[in-house]
């Protein structure tokens, strides 16, 4: 366990079956920070964020959530702790409304005040949704949906915030917005683990990155080092 880190995964397996899907995955995220994962289909980004919620259980190494263990644990419980999942392709209720949406993200939490501010925190990020909120969620656009995941998500009031491929299907317009709204919550003081296609957008916005090939990290370093290094550009930025 390393000294200040908020999340952290040290020599992490995870296997479907037989098949091992993530091997010596080592990944620290300090608190404050957004950190991103990179790579191509398949290498096992999603899995990443699995087997941190405890949908999918690590087969060997341990992860750890404010400097105490959370593998082994149920995925409630580690949501309860202060980790939460935007997940790829939105996942809302589409025959409930907006609001009712935005609620089931705080259905651990009991601090009545607590939840009142936070759904006025995300109608302050997420205005249409304000305007939205009787509508049924299946209703709403690509980009209305991402905003009311996102949203949902911030209704748990984590410490850690997963996000799985946030721009998928958004026109480039929207993907601009989505990218300056995981900013704006970033500095509010929410840490960001962002797992994205788009690696320039990701870079632009991250601390720092790790990327991930055929389940193994193969790279990290600072977002910065990361948008220069021939090795990703190549990969991930089409060339030069």
């Amino acid at each position: 366990m390393s000294d200040g880190a908020l999340l952290e995964l040290n020599d992490v397996d995870t296997n479907y079956g037989p098949v091992e899907v993530l091997r010596n995955v080592s990944i620290s995220i300090n608190e404050g920070e957004i950190v991103c994962l990179l790579g191509p289909n398949a290498a096992g980004k999603s899995t990443t964020l699995k087997t941190i919620l405890g949908m999918v259980p690590p087969a060997k190494g341990s992860i750890y959530l404010d400097g105490k263990r959370i593998d082994g644990q149920r995925t409630q419980e580690i949501v309860a702790r202060g980790v939460t999942l935007v997940p790829e392709g939105r996942r809302l209720f589409a025959q409930m409304t907006v609001r009712e949406n935005l609620e089931i993200g705080a259905e651990l939490r009991s601090d009545k005040e607590g939840i009142h501010k936070d759904l006025e925190r995300v109608v302050e990020l997420f205005p249409r949704l304000k305007e939205r909120y009787s509508q049924k969620a299946g209703s709403l656009s690509g980009g209305e949906q991402q905003m009311c995941a996102m949203g949902r998500a911030l209704m748990a009031h984590p410490k850690v915030l997963l996000m799985d491929e946030p721009s998928m299907g958004l026109a480039p317009i929207l993907v601009e917005q989505v990218f300056d709204i995981i900013k704006e919550i970033n500095s509010q003081g929410t840490t960001i683990f962002l797992v994205e296609q788009n690696a320039s957008m990701a870079l632009e916005i991250a601390n720092r990155g790790y990327v991930l090939q055929t389940g193994e990290v193969v790279l990290s370093d600072t977002a910065e080092n990361l948008l220069q290094s021939e090795e990703v550009k190549e990969a991930y930025l089409g060339g030069h």
